[in-house]
């Protein structure tokens, strides 16, 4: 028998992912008027950059919070062991964030920031995505534990 853990780990997972793939979207357009991309691409170099760097945001997301989920957590997730779950998606997060940052920025030099992207001293590195992988997923977490779980009725599997 499918226990309610079950469903109830599956359905703030869904939620989850479903808010941060719309979230980073709508971040990915907003701040790309802090990259140089906003002064120099076309507009359909822009809407590519943003859909493709949601692309990213979400395998990014989706890595993150399963091996949080894989180190921290348990069957009665989100229920339980929700604070470490939390905490490790969001530095693990911010981890490959301040380092694709640093990579793409100073090594391959694939985009640039304008000067009105604020810098983080010593990282070096932009606070908007550093504040994207901060504050989406924690609304993503918060809003998958809000919202009521869909309940169906327990399926009997035969052994």
């Amino acid at each position: 028998m499918r226990g309610e853990g079950a469903v109830g780990w599956l359905s703030a997972l869904r939620r989850y992912i479903t808010f941060v793939a719309f979230a980073n979207l709508i971040w990915e357009f907003a701040h790309m008027p802090l990259y140089t991309l906003w002064e120099t691409g076309s507009a359909g170099e822009i809407i590519f950059a943003a859909i493709h760097c949601t692309g990213g945001d979400i395998l990014i997301a989706l890595s993150v919070v399963m091996l949080s989920l894989f180190l921290f957590g348990d069957g009665a997730w989100p229920t339980e062991r929700k604070v470490p779950v939390f905490a490790g998606t969001v530095v693990f997060g911010l981890a490959y964030t301040i380092f694709s940052e640093w990579l793409n920025i100073e090594i391959r030099e694939a985009w640039a920031y304008r000067e009105l992207m604020p810098a983080i001293p010593i990282l070096d590195v932009g606070l908007s995505p550093v504040l994207q992988w901060i504050i989406v997923p924690l609304a993503g977490f918060s809003l998958a534990r809000a919202l009521p779980t869909v309940r169906r009725k327990p399926v009997i599997v035969d052994a």
